[in-house]
């Protein structure tokens, strides 16, 4: 009979070279990547996967499965022991290394033409987001989007102060353009 491994057993137990070269990537994957994302793919078959995989890495993801127990020890290690409760049933991790509005996006629009992919939740700067975040997260606009609008905000006070400023040296232009008319004409009266 197969006794299951405990969290703190990993150290304790020597496991096959192969686990811990597993543990060791998806714990690299965990701290470089910006957010993680994790899906059940239960039913889902070979090919969706694979154009779910195209998908999402030209949106910035990457998307693996690994074996829950593996994933769970390289989430403790990497700091996000939240994420374990995610890990349970067939999951799949998306490790985002650009946009995380972008890859969720692609998550959702996957998740909608094919309801096999279900969005659990994920993790984005060591905080635990739910299913209903990610949602949230896909609902953002993209990263350049945000910028955009950012910088536009910044430059709208900008342009109104030229304006203002403008204005004075041309009104008083103005102003002074009209007094030497009135004079003008006040002369040849």
């Amino acid at each position: 009979m197969r006794r299951e491994v405990e969290m703190n057993d990993f150290n304790t137990v020597t496991p096959r070279p192969e686990k811990v070269a597993v543990v060791e990537d998806v714990t690299t994957k965990l701290n470089d990547a910006q957010a993680v994302i994790v899906t059940e793919y239960r039913g889902m078959s070979v090919g969706q996967l694979a154009s779910l995989r195209r998908t999402l890495r030209d949106a910035g993801g990457e998307y693996k499965v690994y074996k829950n127990t593996l994933a769970r020890f390289a989430a403790a290690r990497a700091g996000v022991e939240a994420l374990s409760e995610l890990l349970v049933g067939p999951s799949a991790i998306t490790f985002v290394a650009g946009d995380a509005a972008a890859v969720a996006k692609a998550l959702r629009d996957v998740a909608r033409v094919n309801p096999l992919l279900v969005i659990k939740g994920g993790a984005m700067g060591g905080k635990l987001l739910s299913g209903k975040d990610v949602e949230a997260l896909a609902e953002l606009p993209s990263r350049e989007v945000l910028l955009a609008q950012f910088a536009g905000a910044l430059q709208a006070p900008l342009i109104k102060t030229a304006g203002l400023l403008q204005a004075l040296p041309r009104n008083f232009a103005y102003g002074l353009k009209a007094l030497i008319d009135q004079q003008d004409t006040a002369e040849a009266a």
